[in-house]
């Protein structure tokens, strides 16, 4: 079963932390990884397909936060292979609240989640598995009497000075292929400080030149970049804040 066959909203992927300040689409297919931490994302509005990209990140000061909920799926995970998943699965997290999973996450439950998944797919097959804030996708590869599953998941540690968030946002528009179709490229900070300060001038300024000098003006479609964080989403190229859908 290809993946982009498998449409995530069935699954309530737009009430994830990563869409849900998005747009509705009709439908959110994962086309998997590009260059580095960056997911790919064809998203389906009114029959008009769109690209999306997006990079989780974090501050470096609160990566310990991260290592802790990401210690916790690889102990659901582990626990699932040996106890009673039977073949070779990947499993990979698109999206998680670690704020809230750090005080809230239930491995047992988890577990029990993915196990019950697993012994529903044959090889081939993925599906889209939802455990509190956690999203993921389960893909059982082979057929086996025991069992093994490989977690993948993507969270960029910001490591610079706040000044310095535009080479992310050059990286997200470095690794976008432009096209003839709309698109969405999204910086999803998942900090408890936010990186983005619209008061820090540098920064600020850094970010307007990086958009100017990478983006095309010729182009049909010009690319939606946003930043999103814990006070809200901005459209880079017009400054606007967007409003909650819900």
């Amino acid at each position: 079963m290809d993946t982009s066959k498998l449409n995530l909203i069935d699954g309530g992927f737009q009430n994830s932390g990563l869409f849900l300040h998005m747009p509705l689409f009709d439908g959110i297919f994962y086309e998997g990884f590009l260059e580095g931490k960056i997911r790919k994302y064809k998203a389906i509005h009114e029959e008009q397909p769109c690209t999306f990209l997006g990079l989780n990140v974090i501050r470096k000061e609160e990566d310990i936060l991260w290592k802790a909920v990401e210690d916790f799926i690889k102990r659901s995970v582990s626990d699932a292979a040996f106890g009673g998943a039977r073949g070779v699965y990947t499993f990979d997290l698109l999206s998680i609240d670690i704020h809230k999973e750090v005080n809230t996450f239930n491995h047992n439950d988890f577990t029990t989640v993915i196990l019950n998944h697993s012994r529903k797919l044959k090889p081939g097959e993925k599906r889209l598995i939802k455990y509190s804030s956690a999203y993921g996708i389960l893909q059982k590869m082979v057929h086996e009497d025991w069992g093994k599953i490989a977690l993948k998941t993507s969270v960029e540690v910001f490591k610079d000075k706040v000044e310095y968030l535009d080479l992310l946002i050059k990286q997200l528009i470095k690794d976008f292929a432009f096209s003839n179709e709309p698109s969405i490229l999204l910086l999803h900070d998942l900090s408890q400080s936010p990186i983005f300060d619209p008061g820090n001038e540098m920064q600020q300024k850094r970010i307007k030149a990086v958009i100017e000098k990478q983006i095309p003006e010729t182009l049909e479609y010009l690319p939606e970049v946003y930043i999103q964080d814990k006070n809200g989403v901005r459209e880079l190229l017009s400054g606007s804040v967007i409003q909650n859908r819900i």
